[in-house]
């Protein structure tokens, strides 16, 4: 009986035991298995505000469209070009918030006004050439005219790469003009048959009017604004004035509509435009703000070296994080030679256009005590906006840069030839012919934004390099270098090598 006992406790004890080790067993195992833990609730999707429609027209017959951009024919490299109308009613913005220095800024919409301005597209004549992604200039008017100066800097990408470029008139000024601009080239005095309807309601509207291009640019007027394609990415960019009114639109704007995939803010000063103007109440940005870092798409800050010190930019530099990215370009100034003079004619980024020259005017318009920068800020915005691209459509990060080198005095570290230190670099200034300043010029009101250059004598080349093939090697290693940094594209390293010896041979007597 004892026994028995026993035997029963022992197959108890094994019994119990299996069922132990059944429960810890691999999932193979046909015990029930324990309930998995809730999984966590899915992030509820941002909710954006509807973009107001807009209305497209073709401008009367009278005249052709006006904009001092290419001088050379557009059919000859597969373009065409296309003035629009566009019109409806626009909002200003009023603030929730102070508006802060870190670019956390809340905004509604506020008043509206009836507003019809003018968009310029240009776009490859042959559908199958469109890329997919449409470049959005916000026009510049500081000349008290609309001028496209990021077009100006990078065209020569935009062809090549099968972008459709548009430029809006999105200020009052480019319609209107406005006393002691640098010439009467404003729509209404260029052709007021043409331009006669056009009406502007007050800068504290352009932000809507911006994002309402954005609108029909994804809406069923998209067909004929782009010939008949559809866009995949819209990229907006802004250069000077235009670039401090984008800081603005990216902090208080953009989180209402999410209307752009990327933006490019080129040569932004320290501050920001205010929200709202005259004759509307006045909501003015900090001296300071930087981009907001919780932005939901790519931002790139391109600078020059007038940007960070002249216009004080210095003071809103930020960390490169998320989706916030800063490269400042050594050897460049705000605008320089390319953007006002030569680039006008540059259809495919021919060699010609690597040259480093002294010239200090623009005949007719302006003169300079000093003749105007002549370094390389095409060729890195061009990088810039291969780059951008890419980034929206893949998330791939274009590479950190390096900083300009700042002095106590907030001047610049110099290097032994007398160009800046620091910046992205590229053969202008680690294999110089001439000094590449963005600060230092005088004359005219804004020959303080174009820089200076001056060239090496011979002697000095001379010192440097000892002979021609001297000089092409350096080039060709910095060049090199910058391509392998990813500052600089294979063909537009190409063309800057191609025209060395060109470049030797002009300031060397041979």
């Amino acid at each position: 009986m004892k026994l028995l006992n026993s035997s029963i406790t022992e197959l108890a004890v094994a019994l119990t035991l299996g069922l132990v080790l059944a429960a810890c067993s691999d999932s193979n195992s046909n015990s029930p298995a324990l309930p998995e833990p809730e999984p966590e609730p899915p992030e509820p999707s941002p909710t954006y505000l509807p973009i107001a429609q807009a209305e497209v027209s073709t401008p009367p017959d009278s005249g052709a469209l006006s904009l001092l951009a290419q001088s050379f024919d557009l059919s000859d490299i597969g373009y065409e070009d296309q003035e629009y109308f566009i019109g409806g009613e626009a909002s200003a913005f009023t603030n929730l918030n102070e508006f802060s220095p870190d670019g956390f800024w809340e905004a509604e919409p506020a008043e509206q006004q009836a507003y019809r301005t003018r968009i310029v597209v240009q776009r490859p004549e042959e559908g199958a050439a469109f890329s997919g992604t449409v470049i959005v200039e916000w026009l510049n008017v500081t000349s008290g005219f609309d001028t496209p100066p990021s077009w100006g800097t990078g065209h020569v990408e935009m062809y090549r790469s099968g972008h459709i470029w548009i430029g809006v008139s999105a200020q009052k000024v480019g319609i209107d003009g406005r006393e002691g601009g640098l010439a009467p080239l404003y729509l209404k005095a260029v052709n007021p048959d043409r331009y006669g309807e056009l009406l502007h309601p007050g800068d504290s509207f352009s932000y809507d009017i911006f994002t309402q291009v954005a609108g029909l640019l994804r809406g069923p007027e998209a067909a004929e604004l782009l010939g008949d394609r559809e866009a995949d990415y819209l990229l907006a960019l802004g250069e000077s004035q235009s670039a401090s009114r984008l800081v603005t639109y990216i902090n208080a704007v953009h989180p209402l509509y999410n209307p752009y995939d990327g933006y490019i803010v080129h040569s932004r000063g320290g501050g920001s435009a205010p929200l709202a103007q005259e004759p509307l109440a006045g909501i003015p940005a900090p001296s300071a703000p930087i981009i907001r870092d919780d932005v939901n798409v790519p931002v790139m800050t391109f600078q020059t070296e007038t940007d960070v010190t002249e216009l004080g930019f210095s003071e809103a530099r930020q960390p490169d994080e998320g989706n916030v990215l800063l490269w400042e370009v050594a050897g460049t100034s705000h605008a320089d030679y390319y953007t006002i003079v030569a680039g006008r004619l540059d259809s495919d980024g021919a060699a010609r256009f690597a040259a480093v020259v002294e010239s200090s005017s623009l005949p007719g318009f302006i003169s300079c005590d000093l003749p105007f920068n002549s370094g390389p800020m095409h060729y890195v915005f061009n990088t810039a906006l291969r780059d951008m691209d890419q980034w929206m459509r893949t998330g791939e990060l274009p590479p950190n840069a390096p900083r300009l080198a700042l002095n106590e005095q907030g001047g610049y570290q110099l290097d032994d030839s007398g160009n800046v230190v620091g910046g992205i670099r590229t053969p202008y200034v680690d294999a110089p012919t001439a000094v590449l300043s963005g600060v230092g010029n005088t004359g005219d009101g804004f020959c303080r934004l174009f820089g200076t250059t001056k060239l090496f004598a011979a002697e000095e080349l001379a010192t440097r390099y000892v002979d021609e093939a001297g000089y092409v090697n350096a080039v060709k290693d910095s060049a090199e270098a910058a391509v392998e940094a990813g500052f600089l594209l294979d063909e537009d390293a190409a063309v800057i090598i191609e025209w060395a010896p060109s470049q030797w041979q002009a300031q060397v007597p041979q």
